[in-house]
């Protein structure tokens, strides 16, 4: 007995030590603790990263049993890549307190639209990952809002960016376009941890991580994906569990700064928030933060297209003066609609170097011959590869013989590809059509041209010069 004792207090202190010792070797905390305004333009930062191989890592599964009691739809499985994310947010009581508080107001809008598509309504979750529930959250590549949608991505959901209004900061358009994504994903993937994997880093790149794996677990492809989307997964799980387990953190849910119950109007006229907030009584940023997406604080309605407005619900307020703002309102504004070109980070890199390498320059056109890589065409005319892709619109470094590509020179002088040449020698018979065919971009008259034949007549034995491309 004393024995048995022994033996399994000393197995308490090696599960206690080795716990200890992996969590000395997590990362420090990344995210910036900067971020108390939420209705402010903020950089998103990635998730955080941790440690790739904790093989010394104790598991306390007093985690693994709250979770498998959350009543949800998405396994939510425990791992040591989990308790590390566990550990780094339990840790944030501050920011987690302050979701807790937005909760209050935000998960509502986005329960509304999962439930609306059949899906499961942890998939709210994900906003405290993505964007900490800030409308105004932009990532360093251009994702924006609080769901973080590129600009390609939310035009193809039906989201709209134009002059007047960017939809990606609208909780409850953005709400509905996330749903259909993972409607999407996951009748593609057919798993729900692979549909969230797929959010981070596209379908296309989940789909060759399960080729590369031979394996559709996201646990078992996980080392083929990009490496913040390795860790986006557990992420995502660590944060429900503190969302649920937040008490048994010392966490403590702070106020929400958002009027938590509203009234919506639908408007087919120009409506001023800063107008409509004073007639409200309320301060003008209030009246923003429920109405985000409105880049000039001005809700554009039409007859053919009325905006929503969201408004809080008072007690106390001039009836008269909101019903004049919301139906007599006159404002000296250009009312065209324009709508927004891209502002994904890495589109605008390209256009800037497309841009400058065309400004000032000739174009020229050079035909892919049998064995021709872009590498040696950009070789060829003292270009870089990265241009030829831009200039050509390719997606990669294959090209075909035959093919034409455009290329920029740098001065106002036709650049003149260097010459070189083939050697032919004529046989009985050969005629110079016959001859030109069998080169890549040979011609008659390049061949009677470089050989200065006055006719077309050939000698047996003669040396042609043939040029090369």
């Amino acid at each position: 007995m004393i024995k048995k004792l022994l033996f399994t207090s000393i197995c308490a202190l090696l599960g206690f030590i080795s716990s200890a010792s992996a969590q000395q070797t997590i990362k420090t905390d990344s995210i910036s603790k900067g971020q108390n305004n939420i209705f402010v333009n903020t950089d998103t930062v990635a998730v955080p990263l941790i440690y790739e191989n904790p093989l010394l890592m104790g598991q306390n599964y007093i985690y693994k049993l709250r979770l498998d009691s959350i009543v949800k739809t998405i396994p939510l499985p425990y791992n040591e890549y989990v308790q590390q994310y566990i550990d780094i947010y339990a840790k944030r009581k501050d920011m987690f307190g302050k979701m807790i508080g937005l909760s209050n107001y935000y998960f509502p809008i986005f329960d509304k639209a999962l439930k609306d598509y059949n899906l499961p309504t942890e998939i709210k979750y994900l906003t405290i990952v993505e964007s900490q529930m800030n409308p105004h959250a932009i990532s360093r590549v251009g994702a924006t809002g609080i769901w973080q949608f590129m600009f390609g991505t939310g035009k193809a959901y039906g989201l709209k960016m134009d002059n007047f209004v960017d939809e990606r900061k609208d909780p409850i358009q953005a709400s509905y376009a996330a749903a259909a994504y993972f409607r999407d994903a996951f009748e593609e993937l057919g798993d729900w941890l692979l549909a969230i994997a797929a959010y981070n880093c596209g379908k296309g790149n989940v789909t060759r991580a399960i080729d590369k794996a031979g394996s559709r677990d996201f646990w078992e492809i996980r080392q083929f994906l990009p490496k913040e989307t390795r860790n986006y997964v557990p992420a995502f799980i660590a944060a429900v569990y503190v969302m649920n387990y937040s008490g048994k953190h010392q966490i403590t849910a702070q106020a929400c700064n958002l009027f938590l119950k509203t009234d919506t109007v639908q408007v087919n006229k120009f409506i001023s928030l800063s107008t409509l907030a004073k007639a409200l009584n309320v301060e003008e940023s209030t009246l923003f933060a429920l109405n985000p997406s409105y880049k000039k604080k001005i809700v554009n309605g039409t007859d053919e297209l009325p905006k929503r407005i969201v408004m809080p619900k008072l007690k106390d307020y001039d009836y008269a003066g909101v019903y004049d703002v919301l139906n007599n309102s006159t404002n000296d504004v250009d009312m065209r609609i324009i709508q927004a070109s891209t502002d994904d980070v890495r589109d605008l890199r390209k256009k800037k170097l497309a841009v400058s390498s065309t400004s000032n320059g000739n174009i020229i056109y050079h035909k892919v011959t049998s064995g021709q890589s872009l590498n040696a065409v950009a070789d060829k005319y003292g270009v870089e590869v990265q241009d030829l892709k831009v200039w050509n619109e390719l997606k990669s470094k294959t090209i075909v013989p035959g093919q034409r590509l455009k290329i920029y020179t740098k001065n106002n002088n036709k650049l003149k590809a260097p010459a070189s040449f083939l050697s032919y020698k004529v046989k009985m018979g050969d005629t110079l059509s016959e001859i030109a065919e069998k080169f890549n971009g040979s011609t008659v008259q390049n061949i009677k041209r470089d050989n200065k034949l006055a006719k077309a007549g050939l000698q047996p034995g003669m040396i042609l010069k043939i040029s090369k491309g």
